[in-house]
């Protein structure tokens, strides 16, 4: 399954890599954090519920504007 989580307050590569790191923490999660986007797409196989996510992203210094599940090419 997979999320994307659009987020603010990241504006340097440091940032970027705090918040993959954050999010990867979690058990069976990989993350890949797209700085140019503000954006991170969450790639998990067990049932997560987003809080979890957003407390990560939270407690590495970030805010979470929105996280929505990832759909294939034409919304599928």
């Amino acid at each position: 399954m997979k999320k994307v989580m659009k987020i603010e307050g990241m504006s340097c590569g440091h940032c970027q890599a705090s918040v993959e790191k954050a999010l990867s923490t979690i058990n069976g999660v990989k993350a890949k954090v797209n700085l140019g986007k503000k954006e991170a797409v969450i790639e998990y196989s067990a049932d997560i519920n987003d809080d979890v996510f957003i407390n990560a992203v939270t407690e590495a210094g970030y805010e979470v504007v929105s996280i929505a599940e990832k759909k294939g090419l034409f919304g599928k």
